[in-house]
């Protein structure tokens, strides 16, 4: 676990007890909001609890919409921090649906790519990989986009509660191993669990660090 600064996480705490709303859903370009402020965004496979993890996150049960469906969600869903707003989250759509039509998978890839490649104020996604199974060649598929792109990411490990610790361990220290070979990952990954509030707290700092800079 990445050591972060106690005021950090302090000031990151205090944020996210702020004014946290759902601002629009963009299921095209076009639809994107004003380019007014940082934005650090929120890829995963789909059914990797994602949004339970937006959940925990802003300590709202309800932001983010939890479904049984993966692959529901398939636009760029936008949420402001602080009033004024001082940053947003972007739930980006999941990927790896096996069921999902051909054409809805093209769809989402062009909507993905595009905003990662066009986004100046995007400042960090936070890629979630389940603790439970590693990187598998789904997540590789959005490390290389994102390497290919140049954008800022590091890797977030969910559902650490559903493993024992010692595979936690061993997963965190795989995962590590890879993110320091990718360009644009941070060197550094965080282990969580929405159930459990474990790593939210970091997560927090994650955020507000990524959106200071």
């Amino acid at each position: 676990m990445t050591d972060f600064d106690p005021e950090l996480i302090e000031s990151a705490r205090k944020t996210f007890a702020g004014p946290v709303a759902f601002l629009k859903s963009a299921p095209a370009l076009h639809f994107l909001p004003e380019p007014t402020v940082p934005e650090v965004a929120f890829a995963g496979r789909s059914n990797v609890g994602k949004s339970s993890l937006l959940n925990a996150l802003t300590n709202r049960n309800g932001l983010a919409r939890t479904s049984n469906t993966p692959g529901r969600t398939q636009e760029l869903n936008f949420f402001d921090v602080g009033d004024p707003v001082k940053f947003r989250l972007v739930d980006m759509p999941g990927y790896g649906f096996a069921k999902a039509p051909k054409d809805v998978v093209k769809k989402w890839r062009f909507l993905v790519n595009d905003y990662l490649r066009g986004r100046d104020v995007l400042k960090r996604v936070l890629v979630l990989i389940d603790s439970r199974h590693g990187i598998k060649e789904v997540d590789r598929d959005i490390l290389d986009m994102l390497d290919a792109a140049a954008v800022s990411y590091r890797i977030v490990l969910t559902k650490g509660d559903k493993i024992k610790p010692a595979e936690l361990a061993e997963v965190t220290r795989r995962t590590i191993d890879e993110a320091r070979k990718r360009p644009a990952a941070h060197p550094d990954i965080l282990a969580t669990s929405s159930e459990k509030s474990d790593g939210i707290a970091e997560l927090r700092a994650a955020v507000v660090e990524a959106v200071s800079v």
